[in-house]
């Protein structure tokens, strides 16, 4: 791979947290070392047409998914590609961008998974799976905030893409080598985001970090760890699972984020 750029896959439906976890991860990895797109640029229409069309972003008749899949074959093999750009302050399409592939491209967006070629682009395919009720306050306080909206058109746009969610979106999560979840803590159901629960699920599709060198298993010890690695199924599938609290204290999380970057340096040629 180090021939070529290394892609990483981000899905999930709208306001999972797929912008927040890119930057964080592109911040480990370097700003300078990453490509960052967006498949939300790949719509075919505007905000003003799907209204009159009757049809949703969520949908892919709403998206030119073969020119995606076009152009992360381009940015695998090295080439640069033009880029669509969508505003979603304006609901309309600025100029094209030429986009060159750094060492790394994160590809996030809706509709990431959703097709056999598009698939086999990625190394590493994570899909993002907050509880609904979790999604839908992060929306509302996004749209509200930053897009422009009412909250009473949030709640009535969830309701109008909710059949597309549940045809299109959520059954990405079966080909994920990684699923996120974000959870509050069940004796603080209603705590900040700044100390949420983080569930990772992962599958032996790719290598992962060998955990137990800093996470213990104990079976005596292990409901009461802040950070644990335990076995689950997932979709009817044995998986590693790695479990985080949003208690677990600055020098837990630090010797696992150091151990696993320690892995990425090494990728990286660091």
């Amino acid at each position: 791979m180090s021939n070529r750029p290394i892609i990483l896959g981000i899905v999930g439906d709208s306001a999972a947290g797929k912008t927040t976890l890119t930057k964080g991860i592109a911040q480990v990895l370097g700003p300078e070392n990453v490509t960052v797109i967006c498949t939300d640029d790949y719509h075919r229409y505007d905000r003003k047409q799907r209204a009159e069309i009757g049809i949703t972003a969520l949908h892919p008749d709403c998206n030119y998914l073969d020119i995606m899949q076009q152009h992360l074959a381009l940015l695998r093999s090295g080439q640069p590609i033009l880029k669509p750009i969508y505003n979603h302050s304006t609901g309309t399409f600025d100029p094209p961008e030429y986009i060159k592939p750094n060492k790394f491209v994160i590809v996030e967006g809706l509709l990431g998974y959703s097709t056999r070629g598009t698939r086999d682009c990625y190394d590493v395919k994570v899909y993002l799976a907050p509880p609904e009720d979790l999604r839908a306050k992060w929306k509302i306080k996004r749209d509200t905030q930053k897009r422009g909206y009412t909250e009473e058109q949030v709640l009535a746009e969830m309701q109008k893409r909710e059949p597309d969610s549940e045809q299109f979106i959520r059954p990405q999560r079966q080909w994920s080598d990684i699923v996120v979840t974000f959870y509050p803590p069940q004796e603080a159901p209603h705590e900040r985001s700044a100390h949420l629960n983080v569930r990772l699920v992962l599958r032996p599709n790719i290598p992962h970090p060998d955990l137990t060198k800093v996470v213990s298993c104990d079976a005596t010890t292990y409901s009461k760890a802040a950070i644990r690695l335990g076995l689950d199924r997932d979709m009817g599938k044995p998986v590693d699972v790695l479990e985080v609290d949003g208690h677990a204290t600055e020098d837990q999380v630090m010797e696992l984020e150091h151990f696993i970057c320690g892995d990425i340096a090494i990728l990286n040629g660091l």
